[in-house]
């Protein structure tokens, strides 16, 4: 559950929230858009990448796309925009064709770098995309999502205790990296195996920065998954800050483990 590009994170330019009466004119003329009453502006108009922004924002992939075509495409940045439009549309073979265009306008573009590593993780090619997310790393060394992006191609190429490393570095930059909701998700690890262990090493992740109840829930999954068994996950020690958590004692208890939380101990003077 790799994210290539988190939205709001890295294209601030979807904050582009156009005033729907002034844009309205420009929106007209794109192919698939619907037809509007025009509405005129003495003070403000759009541009086309501006529309093409506000009809990302409304999930209008391929309106979006026709409205960045419309003015000539010089900036990587605008090359982005239109890779993620197209991957937004699972059109993989597109988004790195334009991909690829970015990072040839600006080589230190790490956005566009980061998004061609989730069209390698698209493709299952995972040592590729940990190359690219290595790459952008090195562009943008303080980037969770990329982070994040690199521990979750490290386990799928089944190097576990990398990735877990690489999802602790990620949470230790942003706590909430796993909570980002508004993304692009690439497609999960291969097999049911790989998914259960992204979501075992994810639980670990989330129990260090104190995130109990996500922890849980990623265990849960990983026990679905076949990955780990009851006792397993008693035996971890860096699981073990979970015993006392209602939800971990239900979650063994439907796999027919009682948790009896770890004795505290004290010390005697003599």
């Amino acid at each position: 559950m790799s994210d290539p590009l988190c939205i709001r994170r890295h294209l601030g330019w979807l904050a582009v929230v156009v005033l729907a009466a002034e844009c309205i004119s420009l929106v007209s003329q794109i192919p698939g858009a619907a037809p509007t009453t025009a509405v005129t502006s003495p003070q403000f108009q759009a541009t086309p990448e501006q529309v093409g922004d506000a009809l990302m924002a409304h999930q209008r992939y391929q309106a979006a796309i026709e409205s960045y075509k419309i003015g000539q495409i010089q900036s990587a940045t605008t090359w982005n925009k239109m890779g993620v439009a197209y991957q937004l549309m699972l059109n993989v073979d597109d988004a790195e064709r334009c991909y690829a265009k970015a990072m040839k306008l600006d080589p230190k573009n790490a956005v566009a770098v980061n998004n061609m590593g989730s069209i390698y993780m698209a493709k299952k090619n995972y040592g590729k995309a940990e190359r690219t997310y290595k790459k952008a790393l090195k562009l943008d060394p303080h980037s969770a999502l990329v982070h994040k992006n690199l521990g979750t191609a490290l386990l799928a190429e089944r190097r576990y205790q990398k990735g877990w490393e690489s999802y602790q570095t990620a949470l230790a930059i942003d706590p909430t990296i796993f909570d980002h909701s508004s993304s692009i998700r690439v497609e999960n690890p291969a097999s049911i195996q790989d998914r259960g262990a992204m979501n075992f090493y994810m639980a670990k992740s989330c129990v260090k920065a104190g995130m109990t109840a996500r922890a849980v829930d990623y265990l849960r999954m990983a026990l679905n998954e076949g990955f780990t068994t009851p006792k397993k996950i008693m035996a971890d020690t860096e699981l073990a800050g979970l015993r006392t958590v209602p939800a971990f004692q239900q979650l063994l208890a439907s796999q027919g483990v009682s948790v009896v939380p770890a004795a505290v101990s004290t010390t005697v003077q003599q």
